[in-house]
């Protein structure tokens, strides 16, 4: 076993008892992030669980897990059947405004939608609600870029290409993955271990129905964190017209895209509104994940990983 997994053994039996009790089976391994505790978390901040109330949205009529109160990040390994196994992985980041993780809808429905093409899903938990004073969401980048790292550090270990790790969030976790996306040249956190020695840029990046990228009231500009470059990795959009998070997200993220050379594509819809994730619906909207299947093909990160 890597000697970088041996602080690990504890916490990571506690994570499987939370992941068991709360969500109803225990799942794929739940790893911590990090080995002694997040950095920056000051206490606790009440228990970690499901705040889904009885009359909750039902997005095409089924139910959502909202995770809350998330003070021990973790991944959890996704894995594909082996005779479809691609090698490529995505770190998978559910919405939930900062507050909460979707963690079925945009998370675990997700990672088994990409498992479906062979594809790893890497279920980041990153740390929910946003604490007092980080406007930022620099916890959550935290983590972030501590996931990317690790199973880029990983990757020979658990059979992945580290020249095909992407990310993939939805709503606030679009926004992570845009920022993720154009801040990987340093750590926004003390280095911890020889995992943080390794590049955690993705080799490119699916933000869906994303939020908080352009500023209303500063003509939508986009978000100061997100400085656009020609490294940033080639990007896959989705949104609708009518979504209340706003189109221009998307519209003025891939206007900055194009004007830095990056490769982009962009899927704009008329209806469908918000947090649909992939469940399908009479909105053409939901034809979505095709589309990014189509997109990675493309690109080709589905190419089958050599024996």
């Amino acid at each position: 076993m890597n000697n970088i997994l041996a602080p690990f053994l504890v916490p990571l039996l506690a994570a499987l008892v939370l992941d068991s009790s709360a969500y109803g089976a225990a799942g794929p391994e739940q790893i911590p992030l990090w080995p002694k505790g997040a950095p920056c978390e000051k206490g606790e901040i009440g228990e970690e669980g499901n705040m889904t109330k009885p009359n909750g949205n039902k997005p095409a009529g089924k139910s959502v897990i909202r995770l809350g109160n998330v003070s021990k990040p973790t991944i959890a390994l996704h894995r594909p059947p082996k005779s479809k196994d691609t090698g490529a992985a995505v770190v998978v980041c559910p919405g939930g405004g900062y507050g909460i993780l979707a963690f079925d809808l945009e998370g675990t429905e997700v990672c088994k939608w990409l498992n479906s093409f062979g594809v790893t899903g890497v279920l980041l938990k990153y740390r929910v609600p946003k604490r007092p004073g980080d406007d930022k969401h620099i916890l959550p980048l935290q983590d972030a870029q501590r996931a990317l790292g690790l199973v880029r550090f990983h990757a020979k270990e658990w059979g992945i290409d580290p020249a095909r790790i992407g990310v993939l969030g939805f709503s606030a976790g679009g926004h992570l993955t845009a920022n993720l996306s154009n801040n990987f040249d340093k750590r926004v956190y003390d280095p911890v271990d020889e995992a943080d020695a390794v590049s955690c840029r993705p080799d490119f990046a699916l933000p869906i129905y994303p939020a908080y990228l352009a500023l209303k009231d500063k003509n939508n500009e986009l978000a100061p964190e997100l400085k656009v470059t020609a490294n940033t990795p080639p990007t896959f959009l989705v949104q609708t017209e009518d979504d209340g998070i706003r189109v221009e997200n998307s519209l003025f993220y891939y206007l900055a895209l194009k004007n830095a050379k990056v490769p982009a594509e962009m899927h704009l819809y008329p209806t469908g509104g918000h947090g649909y994730g992939l469940r399908p619906s009479d909105k053409l909207v939901t034809s979505w994940p095709k589309r990014a299947e189509e997109w990675m093909r493309s690109l080709g990160l589905l190419d089958r990983k050599k024996p």
